[in-house]
């Protein structure tokens, strides 16, 4: 069926079959480049660009970039079913991808998929990548390319010279068709800048967090294995439940990092963390010096000092018990006889050793006088 394209209406965008070669200059090895290629309804206007893969942050990129190439939006894209456009292909009804979604609305333009298998639907853009291939890749096969943005300056250059080709079997070129039919027809770019979003489906784990880009964020701990929605751009993190934002969270780059809010915690844990090793030794300081003496001890003892962050808690919660002055005779009494652990303190307290002085007074000696014919006595060695 001849299909007739109303100026500023349709852009078709696929990727080319043929990728470039670019080298690194550091280890030698080479990555083949993608080729994203747009085509306007009406006049044929082409967009070309390499990017280094077909994801849906380079492919937005680059149907970004090609809205400014044309200096307007067209009301309608025709993308292929890749997956970086459609989550789920269907003929009637089809998942458009999320974050592809948030651009076209950020623009103004709706979306509506080729066919699956019928790339008749977008002919437009099967031909501009014919032409693209031929006239653009088919002359730099002979080059060597070092970096994307060298690769994509030569694509730009040899593009101006596909759009300024003369038609065949009508008069004007690409560029002239799009100054009359689709330049004036397209809709005008927004002035706020797009903000590339990803969109994720999170469960909540038990430790009240939710992994995303190999980072962990934390969420209210209330929200513990319910189902919330990720909101990523390249600076913040956003997490919704239910259609309403929960919290947020700046961006980490760090893979197997964890990012948590105090607030998020449940009130036990926030307790737990505010221990520290300072906070420890005040506390015992102001039970006595015997106290901060055996729980530096004991912060010493371990490789890490939270590994006898609990011993020193257990340590210092005896005061309630036994009061402050016996506390500090049993860690006296302790240390001078070379104990190490809590146990050690709390036995001397059960058995009241705390009470009796470290060190009896000696009891006098007594000299027994001893007379016998055998025994010398000092008077024989003098």
């Amino acid at each position: 069926m001849r299909q007739h394209h109303r100026a500023g209406e349709k852009l078709f965008v696929d990727y080319a079959g043929l990728t470039v070669p670019v080298v690194n200059k550091t280890t030698g090895e080479t990555a083949p480049a993608q080729i994203f290629v747009a085509v306007l309804g009406a006049s044929n206007y082409t967009f070309a660009e390499a990017s280094w893969t077909q994801g849906s942050a380079d492919f937005i990129s680059s149907q970004v970039r090609a809205f400014k190439f044309f200096g307007g939006v067209p009301e309608m894209l025709v993308p292929d079913n890749l997956r970086s456009a459609v989550t789920k292909a269907c003929r009637y009804d089809p998942d458009i991808n999320r974050s592809y979604l948030h651009m076209a609305e950020h623009f103004g333009c709706s979306i509506m998929p080729a066919r699956p298998y019928k790339p008749k639907d977008k002919a437009k853009v099967e031909v501009g990548v014919q032409l693209v291939e031929r006239w653009i890749l088919m002359r730099l096969r002979h080059h060597r390319f070092f970096s994307l943005s060298e690769l994509n300056w030569e694509i730009g250059r040899l593009l101006e010279d596909l759009n300024n080709r003369p038609f065949r079997q009508q008069k004007g070129c690409r560029r002239s068709l799009f100054d009359e039919l689709d330049r004036p027809a397209l809709m005008p770019l927004p002035r706020q800048a797009f903000e590339h979003l990803e969109f994720k489906v999170a469960r909540v784990s038990i430790d009240y967090h939710i992994r995303f880009s190999d980072h962990f964020y934390s969420v209210p701990h209330q929200l513990v294995k319910e189902e919330v929605e990720i909101r990523a751009s390249h600076r913040t993190v956003q997490i919704l439940y239910k259609g309403k934002p929960v919290t947020s969270h700046v961006r980490q780059y760090n893979s197997g990092g964890f990012t948590t809010r105090p607030e998020h915690m449940p009130t036990r844990h926030q307790k737990q963390q505010q221990w520290t090793s300072g906070r420890l030794k005040n506390w015992a300081q102001k039970i006595g010096p015997d106290v901060l003496g055996f729980t530096q001890q004991l912060l010493d003892s371990k490789q890490h000092p939270e590994q006898a962050y609990r011993a020193c808690l257990g340590l210092l919660n005896m005061e309630r018990e036994y009061g402050t002055q016996r506390l500090n005779a049993a860690c006296h009494r302790a240390i001078a006889c070379g104990g190490r652990r809590v146990a050690n303190v709390r036995s001397i307290l059960q058995s009241g050793l705390d009470k009796f002085p470290l060190t009896p007074a000696k009891e006098q000696e007594t000299r027994v006088t001893v007379s016998h014919e055998n025994i010398r006595g000092a008077d024989f060695f003098q």
